[in-house]
Order: C-alpha cells, then sequence, then structure tokens
C-alpha cells in the first residue's frame, strides 16, 4: 500500500557523545546531520508533495523540487534534509528566506538559490512500502538509486559510514563552518518507526565567551543569561540565551550581579521568547562579566540559534576581550 502524507518522520534523541556499538543490536551507521528542515518528499504519477517535519504543505515554496519529483521515472518517497547553499555554505538563513515565498517569488528564489534535497533514507520505492525493512537495506536500495542516475541534483546523497572514526570527526566543530552540525547515529538493523524517536543525534559544540548583558529571574538568582557582544559600532547585540543555569551556577553568578540603569543599552528592549510564547522578563544588568558557554554550530548571522550552556565566568577577561559581533574571531553563519 503506498505512503500517503503526511506521516510522522522516525526521530532521533539527543545525547551529548557518540553512542557504542552497543547502543545498536547489529552495529550502528553514522550520517552526517546538515543544518536544514526536515523534509519528507512524495513522488507519485503526475504528483510531488514535500512535508515538513510537522506536516506542513512545504510544496509551493520549493517549485525546483517539486518539478524534479515529477521527473522521476518511478514512485519514491524519500526522507532527507532540505537546504539551501550560499556563501560557500549551507546556510540556514536563506533556507528560512525561501520557505516564505510563494508563487512568482518563489520561483524567482528558486533560480538565484536553489533548494536540494540531502537525502538519508527511501521509504518506498516503486510498488513497495519499505517501513519494515532495515535500515541497510534501505541505504543499499538508497545508494543504487543515485548510483544508477534515477536520483541526481537537486537530490543529493547524504554521507554516511560505519567507521566510528571518520564519524567522530564529522562531530568536530569545524564541520559547522560549511552547515554540517554533528551526526545522527542509526541502527543497520533498525526498522523506521514513524514518529519513534529510535535514532541518536549528536551536535558539535565549542566553547565561546561573551558578556551578560542580562538576566531572567531574579538577578542574585538568575534563571537564564542573555549574552552579548559589542559589534564595531559599540552596539551591544544579542547573541545567545542559556538554557536555565543549574542552583550551583544561579549562585555564584547572580553574587556578583545587580540591576542596571536606563543607561544600559538594552533598557526597554524586549527580547522574543521565541515560537510565538511573548517576550521575555529581562532584567538588564552591566555588562562587564565575560561568560565561557557551550554551544553548538548552529549560527545565524553572528547570533546562536539554540540555547548555550553556561560553563563558567572569565574573571581573567574584561569586556575588551571579547570577540566582536560579526568579527572574524566570532562564529559566522556566512
Amino acid at each position: 500500500m503506498a505512503l500517503t502524507p503526511p506521516i510522522q518522520p522516525m526521530l532521533a534523541e539527543a545525547w551529548p557523545e557518540l553512542p557504542p556499538e552497543r547502543a545498536f543490536p547489529g552495529g550502528l551507521a553514522i550520517e552526517q546531520k546538515p543544518d536544514g528542515y526536515r523534509a519528507l518528499l512524495f513522488a507519485r504519477a503526475g504528483r510531488a508533495f514535500l512535508q515538513s517535519r510537522n506536516g506542513a504543505d512545504l510544496t509551493p515554496a520549493f517549485p525546483e523540487l517539486a518539478a524534479a519529483a515529477l521527473a522521476l521515472d518511478r514512485p519514491l518517497v524519500l526522507d532527507g534534509e532540505l537546504v539551501v547553499a550560499h556563501a560557500g555554505r549551507i546556510h540556514f538563513g536563506e533556507l528560512q528566506a525561501r520557505a516564505r515565498r510563494r508563487g512568482r517569488g518563489a520561483a524567482q528564489a528558486a533560480l538565484s538559490k536553489p533548494a536540494h534535497l540531502i537525502v538519508f533514507d527511501v521509504l518506498e520505492a516503486g510498488d513497495s512500502e519499505l517501513l519494515t525493512r532495515p535500515y541497510r537495506e534501505r541505504r543499499a536500495l538508497l545508494e543504487d538509486l543515485f548510483a544508477d542516475n534515477v536520483l541526481a541534483a537537486p537530490f543529493a546523497l547524504c554521507p554516511a559510514t560505519t567507521d566510528r572514526a571518520v564519524g567522530a570527526g564529522w562531530i568536530d566543530p569545524a564541520w559547522g563552518a560549511v552547515g554540517i552540525e554533528g551526526i545522527v547515529a542509526k541502527g543497520v538493523a533498525q526498522p523506521y518507526r514513524p514518529g519513534h524517536r529510535g535514532w541518536i543525534k549528536v551536535r558539535a559544540r565549542e566553547t565561546a565567551d561573551a558578556l551578560i548583558g542580562g538576566v531572567t529571574g531574579a538577578v542574585h538568582a538568575p534563571s537564564t543569561l542573555l549574552l552579548g557582544r559589542y559589534d564595531r559600532s559599540g552596539r551591544l547585540r544579542l547573541v545567545a540565551r542559556s538554557a536555565p543555569l543549574s542552583t550551583a551556577a544561579r549562585r555564584g553568578v547572580g553574587v556578583l550581579l545587580h540591576p542596571a540603569g536606563r543607561e544600559h543599552p538594552w533598557h526597554g528592549v524586549t527580547f522574543s521568547a521565541g515560537w510565538g510564547r511573548g517576550d521575555l522578563d529581562v532584567t538588564p544588568v552591566p555588562p562587564v562579566l565575560v561568560a565561557e558557554f557551550l554551544a553548538d554550530t548552529s549560527v545565524d548571522d553572528g547570533r546562536w540559534r539554540h540555547p548555550v550552556k553556561f560553563a563558567r565566568l572569565r574573571t581573567d577577561l574584561t569586556a575588551g576581550d571579547v570577540p566582536r559581533f560579526g568579527g572574524a574571531s566570532a562564529p559566522s553563519a556566512g
């Protein structure tokens, strides 16, 4: 029976490090994790449907992928990562801009900044639904589709390996510079279970420094930190928000903080909580304390997209030692 959209994709659980072989009976395979949108493509005779992770229809925003799907010589259902390349890397910001376009705007963007689907799984081929097949069989079939030129640009085969040393190398933060945010580990004997969090993802992480410019919660025991860097014009720019602090960190940081006055550059500025949850209740503090934090490599125009983990105060550093916002020594999205 043919798969009908939308379907829930199989998901991954976040781990801090590469899992051992015993995590998956039969061994594991390791795939690169591009920094894009999860997408499933349903290609049928005369029909194409590009589905987001949450079931939304992305087809109108990416007409070049719909056209490529319609040109395939057989029905396929593919699972992969939707990406846009810009300035020599996979660029999440450009992908977001593409996803908002429709009609003529989408058609023009498809020419100037084309999207690709980096494919890591095949769920249906021809008349065969493949969900119960082990990963090794689905992967072999997927590789054959590329080797036989059934799939070609704008489709790309996701790099995968069973060599742990190679997979571990993909977690190096240097890969973040080209838009690879880590790896996904999968059991070679695993079937594809829609909606099940049965894979393991590991993000590449690196340390960085920024100034504590504001807090949520009580100043003397902050819940989270808002971190900033000065740009070259002297403006303090938000670069990250921390995940909730531990009890020890709240005490250790809070004892050194006090509310700032009206002269603070963030006085009266609102910060979004994200995902339609309104604004944060932020108390600005003098931007003099330097925090070291651990972050993944998902950075959009100088700002970390995901919450970062506070590591420690850098009492050996001053504001002048912190990299400039968008400077050569600061992570950048492109």
